[in-house]
């Protein structure tokens, strides 16, 4: 039998995943065997850059902080286990887990997780994977939205340049 302190010390553990799994946008379980210190002093920078926090975590006492958050990840939670969370973008861990894989030959794999409180399956976290970053894709929404704008506003210009006599500009 554990003594106090040890089963005190356990339970804040428990109590600080259950907090992040709950306040998190997204959580991401990663199988990080065959990692090297390098690979891994690299991801966690990626990570650090993107706003998610990156731990490896105890099986057991994550299963429990799960459970008590209202998941179940019993199944998952085997093996060398660390866990990508963020607050901020949801996709941000699955993506940088996907390309980090896809570059050092397939040395992390995701075993499941959580986006926006939905569990989700090892193929739909993969597949956050392909997407751009939220920034990214707003960009390209925002882009999408001025270009009609930007002829509109050269081709008022060059009307204009000619109306004032002046040659039109640079022509394409």
């Amino acid at each position: 039998m554990p003594n106090a302190k040890v089963l005190e010390s356990k339970k804040a553990v428990v109590e600080s995943l259950t907090g992040k799994i709950q306040e998190a946008s997204s959580v991401v379980f990663v199988d990080y065997k065959g990692i090297t210190v390098a690979q891994d002093t690299e991801l966690r920078k990626q990570f650090r850059e993107a706003g998610v926090e990156y731990s490896v975590v105890k099986n057991t006492l994550t299963n429990f902080a799960a459970k008590n958050a209202g998941y179940d990840f019993s199944k998952v939670l085997n093996g060398t286990t660390a866990m990508a969370s963020t607050t901020g973008d949801p996709i941000a861990p699955a993506r940088i887990v996907c390309e980090f894989a896809k570059k050092n030959k397939n040395v992390l794999s995701i075993k499941g997780g959580i986006v926006e409180g939905s569990v989700l399956s090892v193929d739909q976290l993969n597949g956050f994977g392909e997407l751009p970053s939220k920034n990214a894709l707003v960009a390209q929404v925002l882009g999408t939205f001025l270009a009609p704008i930007s002829s509109l506003a050269c081709v008022l210009d060059q009307i204009r340049q000619q109306k004032e006599g002046g040659a039109p500009a640079a022509e394409a």
